[in-house]
């Protein structure tokens, strides 16, 4: 709303400083600001409240050291977050942009989903929360809007690379990592004749991978500050190359797609990163609030959706590793269980216990040195993401 406001008092009064909001690397600066600011200064006014509505987690005891004093610790702190993204966004944005619309409708969706999972859980005293059904269909609609919007969506424009055009209209395309003139269509996955279809493989994919990056996120929610800070690692990355694919001149010299419009996604991912950050504040260990579904189901539909609309989700089994790890523990260990249950007469295990951050925990390592260790990763990881700008 400020972009609007400064550039209609620049074009009309001639007011002197009104042109700095043109640039995106000052807005984006003053989003990450205000989002910091939010999540520190209203964070501990939230705890609060959520103390006294008696919102606080209810732990199950899995002989985890340290994790039955947690029990009562306030949650559903995701809602902080929340507005520490979209309160910034609104204000230094673009609000006008269809990239920016589509993240902004996903924080808040996925929010809502994660919202109600909480409130079942605690208020209610429903220890499944939301049925699993109801979070999948919640994350299939909005990977059917993200997926439909960019398929038909008028001012979602076709990439560029170098600020030729590489694709026709009709084509939906993609970005190979490490791969030179890294172009990728859609339809090279069908034969000629189904051409027609492809952007129903398309919007298919796009609800495999918010549902998958979602669940990662929500299944790396399970030590402090864990999960906040994998995010804002994988935020800030995500930013660096929307401001690289939005940019004409970075876009040729670095060789990779220009998409137009995309800059403004910068201002969204700064806020985004100010956000995580900030909640790490009251999140790190020991923790005093917990973000919950609310969180963790908002981050990793974020980071999916920012991902497709820059059109690098192909790098998110590499950005995205450690939510990958993390699923994949789970996925392993329930699969291996129930084969040697099956040929054995018993379950046998993998790993000490899954998800991945517990099987650390059971050998006795302490919490604050899995996240450590954990976040390594994840900056390795990112590094490797943004190698693949010049690795081809």
């Amino acid at each position: 709303m400020l972009y609007y406001l400064f550039d209609f008092l620049e074009k009309q009064f001639d007011l002197t400083g009104a042109s700095v909001f043109r640039f995106i690397s000052f807005r984006a600066g003053m989003a990450a600001l205000i989002s910091l600011l939010i999540t520190i200064v209203f964070g501990k006014r939230l705890i609060n409240m959520l103390q006294r509505f008696q919102l606080g987690e209810s732990i199950r005891d899995l002989g985890l050291d340290g994790q039955m004093q947690k029990a009562g610790t306030p949650t559903m702190g995701g809602i902080i977050i929340i507005a520490a993204i979209i309160i910034p966004t609104l204000l230094f944005a673009q609000v006008g942009n269809v990239y920016v619309q589509l993240l902004l409708l996903t924080a808040f969706w996925m929010g809502m989903i994660g919202f109600m999972d909480d409130y079942l859980k605690i208020k209610k005293k429903n220890k499944e929360g939301l049925a699993g059904k109801f979070k999948i269909v919640g994350q299939v609609v909005i990977g059917l809007v993200v997926g439909l919007v960019m398929v038909m969506h008028p001012d979602v424009a076709i990439p560029e690379l170098g600020g030729i055009g590489i694709s026709d209209s009709s084509s939906i395309v993609t970005t190979l990592p490490f791969i030179k003139n890294n172009e990728f269509q859609y339809d090279w996955l069908l034969p000629y004749f189904l051409e027609d279809y492809t952007w129903l493989i398309y919007v298919l994919l796009v609800i495999f991978i918010i549902t998958a990056v979602s669940n990662g996120a929500n299944i790396t929610d399970g030590l402090d500050g864990l999960a906040a800070g994998t995010s804002a690692i994988i935020g800030l990355t995500l930013a660096i190359l929307a401001y690289l694919s939005g940019n004409a001149v970075f876009a040729d010299y670095l060789n990779i797609a220009f998409i137009p419009n995309s800059g403004e996604l910068v201002i969204f991912g700064a806020a985004f990163v100010g956000a995580c950050i900030g909640f790490l504040w009251y999140n790190s260990y020991p923790a005093q609030v917990f973000m919950g579904d609310t969180g963790s189901l908002s981050l990793g539909g974020i980071i999916a959706v920012l991902a497709l609309v820059i059109r690098k989700e192909l790098l998110i089994p590499v950005l995205c590793g450690i939510f990958l790890i993390e699923n994949l523990s789970v996925i392993i260990q329930v699969a291996y269980f129930k084969y040697t249950r099956k040929k054995y007469g018993e379950g046998r295990r993998v790993f000490l216990m899954s998800p991945l951050h517990h099987h650390y925990q059971k050998k006795g390592w302490h919490e604050a040195r899995i996240v450590t260790r954990f976040w390594t990763c994840g900056i390795l990881l990112a590094i490797i993401t943004l190698a693949t700008l010049k690795l081809r």
